[in-house]
């Protein structure tokens, strides 16, 4: 009796430990949970609340994305056999860590922590991380991922990630920080702009490295009008063009130029008291455009990840680009001309941003974002865009992505804060932009060029 009982004993412990061995889900069917596209938009949105709240400028912001995206990217990767490492198709960039081929994987988990990883290391306010991500990847184990698949592919987003901030911490980031502008007040040269006459933003910007383009002035733009108030001038005709919308702006474009502003800090002056706005930056309004279509089209996990990467990488270069050559002419600001020479009381509708006039920057980034989205997911995309409800901007409908850039390019003329050329010519170079990333940057197998 006392052997039966101990052979039964010894056979209950030895399947249990068979039972504690054994993998508490499936595969095929956790990694079709753990593939759902929102739960990557979570994270996109969970950055962007953070670079709205860190207040960082529309260049830097840029940056943050463009690394986060890639990070995700080339963890999820080795999910869809349709698609290859951004390695050796980026300036100095290689393909990063690899996973082990005879070992299991949930790897939209280990995009999702590659992505987290990076961005909680490009940001200051960490305790937003801390806030969402204990209930974000729990709900990877709800779906079934055992213990051990969980922490290997965490283990293999942590890994990509350093990747990634190792190659981030040779773009020349660190080494632009704390230089300033040197402003000459040589006619028709940038000066600081009211409210708050801050100094210039990002005047290094240049130097960062680039994502695809060759070169920071690879696609530079013709130079701006020369300076001449002279009657007539084309440079007087572009000033009198702004002051003149300006004084008689409609409500439609009042609503137009406020819906596009994204502008990341503006200083709001009443009387004697002044505070601040947080709003999402140019490359933030596009992420989430980014991410609106995306849904709409039930693009799939990695046809979302991709468009969000490539599209970052365009936002990226494109604001290389635009302030090499911002730097380089160093164009006033409409503002400061027509107060100093024609009506003092004159104030554009949008708040002046602190920087060179020409090009400008959203004409720039959107051209440059409208392109390589275009070329992912077709002209004549209608969607409806209610980014930056929440700020108080409103909802507004578009017939495609280009559609989007023209109208955010034109809102820059009717908030008062540019000219015409610098809206023409910075929509030209973007659109170059936009078409070298998706010439270069291959993301799909046997693909030659993404048009």
């Amino acid at each position: 009796m006392q052997k039966t009982f101990l052979y039964s004993w010894i056979l209950a412990l030895f399947l249990l430990g068979l039972a504690g061995c054994q993998k508490t889900g499936n595969p095929s069917e956790y990694n079709a949970k753990a593939a759902d596209p929102t739960r990557y938009d979570a994270a996109i949105n969970k950055l962007t609340q953070v670079v709205v709240h860190d207040i960082f400028s529309p260049p830097v912001a840029s940056r943050i994305y463009g690394y986060a995206n890639l990070a995700g990217y080339e963890a999820l990767v080795p999910f869809d056999p349709n698609y290859e490492s951004l390695g050796g198709k980026m300036k100095r960039f290689s393909t990063g860590p690899q996973p082990e081929a005879s070992a299991e994987y949930c790897f939209p988990l280990a995009s999702a922590k590659a992505f987290m990883t990076v961005a909680r290391a490009l940001t200051f306010s960490t305790n937003f991380y801390d806030e969402f991500e204990p209930a974000f990847f729990e709900q990877y184990k709800k779906d079934g991922v055992p213990d051990d698949v969980y922490d290997r592919s965490v283990a293999y987003g942590e890994a990509v990630a350093k990747h990634i901030l190792d190659y981030a911490a040779k773009d020349m980031y660190k080494q632009t920080r704390g230089f300033k502008h040197t402003v000459t007040n040589e006619e028709g040269t940038w000066v600081p702009t009211p409210p708050a006459y801050m100094d210039a933003a990002e005047p290094q910007w240049n130097k960062i490295r680039c994502w695809v383009m060759d070169t920071c002035n690879q696609f530079q733009p013709p130079k701006p009008f020369a300076y001449s108030l002279s009657k007539g001038s084309p440079y007087e005709k572009e000033v009198m063009e702004v002051y003149n919308i300006g004084k008689n702006l409609t409500k439609e474009q009042r609503d137009i130029a406020y819906f596009w502003d994204d502008n990341a800090f503006v200083m709001n002056v009443a009387g004697h008291v002044s505070y601040a706005s947080k709003k999402m930056t140019p490359g933030g309004h596009w992420m989430h455009i980014t991410q609106t279509v995306a849904r709409q089209k039930k693009l799939n996990l990695m046809q979302t990840v991709e468009a969000y990467t490539l599209t970052s990488f365009a936002v990226a270069d494109g604001f290389i680009a635009c302030w090499d050559e911002k730097y380089r002419s160093k164009t006033v600001r409409p503002e400061t001309v027509i107060n100093k020479s024609m009506d003092p009381k004159w104030t554009p509708f949008l708040q002046t941003p602190p920087f060179p006039e020409y090009p400008s920057g959203h004409s720039t980034i959107t051209a440059a974002a409208a392109t390589v989205l275009t070329g992912l997911m077709g002209d004549n995309v209608a969607f409806t865009d209610s980014t930056e409800f929440k700020y108080g901007h409103g909802v507004r409908k578009f017939t495609s992505f280009k559609h989007a850039a023209q109208e955010a390019s034109v809102s820059r003329l009717y908030g008062g804060i540019h000219y015409r050329s610098a809206l023409d010519n910075g929509a030209a170079m973007g659109e170059k932009v936009g078409q070298w990333v998706l010439q270069k940057a291959r993301t799909r197998k046997g693909a030659v060029a993404q048009k």
